[in-house]
C-alpha cells in the first residue's frame, strides 16, 4: 500500500510562488512514477505535472509550462520518496485543490486513470 501526504498549500497573491511537497512512505513507494493533478470547483481534474521513477523524464500541463517545475528526492535510509512541485507566478486560474498521485510502475501518464494511489489534496488559492 502506498500512502501519500501533501503539504505546502496556502493563500497567496498573484505573482507569488509556492512549493508543494508530497511524501510517500514505505518500500512500495520508491521506484514509482509520480504526478500532480488539480481540481477547481465545478471543473474536471486536470493534469499538472509528472515525473518518472528516476527523475529523468518530466512533463508539464500546457497551462503551467514555463511557471511550474517538478522534481523528486529519495531517501533510502528511511524509505521515503518526496516529490516537489515548485509553482511560480501564480494567478487566480491556478486556484484549486492539488493532488499527488503515484503510478503502479516507474513510467507516468497524463491521465488520472494511470494512477491508482492518491493523496488527500492540499488547497492552493491565488488572489488577484
Amino acid at each position: 500500500q502506498v500512502q501519500l501526504v501533501e503539504s505546502g498549500g496556502g493563500l497567496v497573491q498573484t505573482g507569488d510562488s509556492l512549493r508543494l511537497l508530497c511524501v510517500s512512505s514505505g518500500r512500495a513507494a520508491s521506484g514509482r512514477g509520480m504526478g500532480w493533478f488539480r481540481q477547481a470547483p465545478g471543473k474536471e481534474r486536470e493534469f499538472v505535472a509528472s515525473i518518472n521513477w528516476s527523475g529523468q523524464y518530466t512533463a508539464l500541463g500546457p497551462s503551467v509550462q514555463g511557471r511550474f517545475n517538478i522534481s523528486r528526492g529519495e531517501s533510502r535510509e528511511n524509505e521515503r520518496t518526496t516529490v516537489y512541485l515548485q509553482m511560480n507566478d501564480l494567478n487566480p486560474e491556478d486556484t484549486a485543490v492539488y493532488y499527488c498521485a503515484a503510478a503502479q510502475f516507474g513510467s507516468v501518464s497524463t491521465a488520472a486513470g494511470g494512477y491508482p494511489y492518491w493523496g488527500q489534496g492540499t488547497q492552493v488559492t491565488a488572489s488577484s
